[in-house]
């Protein structure tokens, strides 16, 4: 792992001691420089998980991507680093349907200091975490962003936001260790089913230091820390393709197709599709 080359990347000049303190700053760090994004499931692409494929995407080239490479990528920087890490899968809760049991396909990491145990999860989309939390406490904890809590519910950990004035449920996981296998079948899973949201829609989305971006398809979104959100309807394919680029700071570059798959999805979205 090119340690110096994702410390650029993320802009940070800090200690490499494997501390609180430390993981509290490259958490913040990593979820405001790199975006959540799925170009490459989007046109077909193979969602490769080996570190070199990672640190070629993420790293050097200055893509994003989604729950599985931003994890398992922050895993061997926080292992490289003397960290002890642990990989969990989660089932995601929201926007979930009632009555639907979706499959445990996102990927977090639990970070180990001797009796004190953290989530770490730089890849969950809209509400991605700009500091780990404390895996022990069923309290309000704050973050730079929303505050968070963790629900004991039934053996399992329920990973709830607060917003505005109520609670609502992202996703819920337990501590089964998950090996790389398990990884390679959800990544295939999710880059490859053709009812997955990352196969049928453009999802892109970003923090800033006091709001947070979201594209889904045709419309972007702008939420403040206050609770107020502005929404602007993307029409063309090439103010789509500015904003990936200015906006969420995605390089388009050596992506063939691309064009034709955001007409698409804007055409659909006239029609009245999500």
């Amino acid at each position: 792992m090119d340690l110096d080359a994702y410390f650029h990347r993320i802009g940070y000049t800090g200690v490499r001691s494997p501390t609180i303190e430390t993981l509290r700053a490259l958490h913040s760090h990593h979820a405001l420089a790199i975006p959540f994004e799925n170009l490459s499931p989007l046109l077909g692409d193979p969602v490769a998980l080996d570190l070199g494929a990672l640190e070629d995407k993420l790293v050097r080239r200055g893509r994003g991507g989604y729950c599985y490479e931003h994890n398992v990528l922050f895993r061997h920087v926080l292992e490289q680093l003397g960290f002890k890490v642990v990989g969990l899968a989660g089932r995601v809760l929201w926007n979930a349907p009632p009555g639907v049991v979706r499959p445990r396909t996102h990927m977090l990491l639990r970070v180990d200091f001797n009796r004190d145990h953290y989530l770490a999860d730089v890849g969950f989309g809209n509400f991605t975490l700009a500091a780990p939390l404390e895996l022990d406490s069923a309290a309000e904890q704050r973050t730079p962003h929303e505050p968070f809590r963790l629900v004991p519910a039934g053996g399992e950990f329920r990973l709830e936001v607060r917003l505005g004035g109520n609670w609502s449920a992202l996703y819920a996981f337990d501590l089964q260790e998950q090996k790389p296998s398990d990884y390679e079948l959800g990544n295939w899973y999710v880059s490859t089913h053709p009812q997955s949201q990352f196969v049928t829609d453009l999802i892109a989305s970003r923090a800033e230091a006091a709001r947070r971006l979201t594209l889904r398809n045709g419309l972007f979104s702008v939420h403040d820390l206050a609770g107020n959100t502005q929404k602007h309807a993307i029409g063309t394919v090439d103010e789509l393709k500015r904003t990936l680029q200015t906006t969420f700071g995605i390089p388009l570059d050596g992506l063939p197709g691309l064009d034709a798959k955001l007409a698409a999805i804007l055409s659909r979205r006239e029609g009245g599709a999500a």
